[in-house]
């Protein structure tokens, strides 16, 4: 059964953690949007655009299944100081609903304060960040699935991570 998804991003992203995910959702049938803060067309530190199809301001946690945050720590940086994407993903998770991040996106699961008590990974670099978050940081493994998250390290990791987040939501 076909499952919404939303990537949300920014300038700087790591451009292996949005096509990737992209185009491995839509493989499996699943519909994709991209969310960039005012619906701009937003471009990876490769120089690989993020075409938007909405702005983060229509963000509605009844329309999507699932969240899909992606790393280059620019761009996640950037998307945890949105009100509006902190409010989508802490009412995703209220809701049970996929929360998937890769490298620096958890940074935005920290933003929006909901990682205390959850098992997680991410870029060995906000370690720190994680652990003063409240979460179980999970050192040194490709993927951590605690109910509905999943988080990755590294886009070395995108086998491991995608396959996880298909299994999750061709399993719901």
């Amino acid at each position: 059964m076909s499952k919404k998804c939303v990537i949300i991003t920014a300038p700087g992203f790591q451009d292996e953690e949005v096509v990737y995910p992209y185009y491995r959702l839509m493989e499996e049938g699943h519909s994709v949007e991209v969310a960039t803060k005012d619906g701009a067309v937003v471009y990876g530190k490769y120089g690989v655009p993020a075409r938007a199809t909405m702005a983060t301001t229509e963000l509605k946690s009844s329309n999507f299944d699932c969240v899909v945050l992606p790393g280059g720590f620019e761009a996640p940086d950037r998307v945890r100081l949105l009100l509006e994407v902190q409010e989508f993903v802490r009412e995703m998770d209220q809701q049970k609903k996929l929360v998937a991040a890769i490298c620096h996106g958890p940074w935005i699961m920290i933003s929006a304060g909901i990682c205390k008590g959850r098992k997680m990974t991410a870029f060995w670099s906000i370690e720190a960040d994680m652990r003063n978050s409240g979460a179980d940081y999970q050192h040194k493994v490709p993927v951590v699935i605690d109910n509905n998250f999943i988080t990755s390290p590294h886009y070395n990791n995108n086998g491991d991570f995608m396959k996880a987040v298909v299994s999750y939501l061709n399993n719901k």
